[in-house]
């Protein structure tokens, strides 16, 4: 019941307070320029270092990259006479920002191979960063985070607090190559908008051109729009993109409802509607009805939802999704009653929306 009542409240909410139609969202919010993205770097380190905790005798891959190490600093060792209770193997990743230059610092994630039991108290060793192009974008080292311990004794009787076998090392890893991206010189730019949309792309075309006092914007299709920079930007590229990240548009979207199952949560855009029909549900009967004599226009749709107690809820006028939740909400049903009836509606062709579950 409360959960109807929270749906209904935020519905007055958009109907009393809509929108202001002449402040849309700024561009760079809904949209990315091409070339300027986070690159993946990930690299295989050692952590050392470890109480005992490291990986065992099941982890060769361990013991031989400790032994390659050793080689490598002129300590000639035999991989069967390591015992590697002090190290575990860890996979090492981070996020490249774009722009990012020679000697900046960037945060990395360590996650154990083997079977290590924690990585607390450990220091990871000089560890190369690679990107997809197989090239070393940063190198990684220092001590482990993990933000959490875990205890036990020679009862098997354990403490844990959060996960001990995945860590962090802030600022960890430093950047020794730099991702080749300059605007200078550059006559065109292309900008991608993270939800594909024709009517988004024209709003967006059209606020380019309006803004630029010309047809500068020409989209490619409903997700790419190239821009030609124009002339009194030229050699000022960055004040260029500045102007253009801050336009406003207002971003269009398709009808569509979530649903969760587990949690019973259901989310709604205003933009859905109803087609006229008719729902049983249990002992809840719900009635969406086309009225062919009527005196008004607006009062050609009515919503009715009763239950063995007689409970009625008409609405006038339209079908909205909104007014059908609150007619629900009347008769007192559940949001697993919603939920079904949802999906019993959109199955019968009368939702004029997508319904999605996560």
């Amino acid at each position: 019941m409360k959960f109807l009542q929270l749906i209904i409240s935020f519905l007055l909410v958009i109907q009393l307070y809509p929108p202001d139609k002449a402040m849309g969202v700024r561009l760079k919010d809904v949209a990315a320029v091409k070339g300027v993205r986070h690159n993946q770097l990930v690299g295989y380190g050692l952590v050392v270092g470890l109480d005992g905790t490291g990986d065992g005798s099941k982890s060769p891959f361990t013991t031989q990259a400790l032994t390659n190490m050793l080689d490598n600093m002129g300590i000639h060792v035999n991989s069967n006479d390591l015992k590697v209770k002090n190290v575990a193997g860890v996979m090492v990743t981070a996020n490249l920002p774009p722009f990012s230059k020679n000697g900046r610092t960037i945060d990395v994630t360590l996650s154990t191979l083997g079977d290590a039991k924690s990585l607390q108290g450990g220091t990871l060793i000089a560890t190369p960063l690679k990107a997809l192009d197989g090239r070393i974008y940063a190198m990684a080292q220092g001590p482990v985070s993990i933000g959490g311990f875990k205890v036990g004794n020679a009862n098997n009787d354990r403490i844990q607090k959060n996960h001990v076998n995945v860590a962090r090392i802030p600022n960890g890893a430093t950047v020794e190559r730099e991702v080749p991206f300059s605007l200078q010189g550059k006559k065109e730019i292309t900008i991608n908008l993270n939800s594909p949309d024709f009517t988004t792309m024209s709003r967006v075309v059209n606020a380019i051109d309006t803004m630029l006092e010309g047809p500068y914007a020409r989209a490619r299709d409903g997700a790419t729009v190239n821009i030609k920079i124009p002339d009194k930007f030229i050699g000022n590229e960055v004040a260029f993109m500045a102007a253009i990240e801050n336009v406003d548009i207002e971003p269009d979207a398709k009808a569509k409802i979530i649903i969760d199952e587990r949690t019973g949560t259901v989310v709604m855009g205003s933009d859905v509607k109803l087609k006229p029909i008719a729902v049983a549900h249990g002992n809840l009967n719900v009635e969406v009805a086309n009225y062919e004599n009527v005196t008004s226009p607006l009062d050609n749709f009515n919503i009715l939802a009763k239950d063995q107690g007689n409970k009625l809820a008409p609405i006038n006028p339209g079908a909205t999704l909104g007014e059908l939740v609150t007619a629900l909400n009347v008769v007192g049903v559940t949001p697993r009653d919603l939920i079904a009836i949802l999906q019993s509606i959109k199955a019968a062709g009368a939702l004029e929306a997508s319904l999605e579950i996560i």
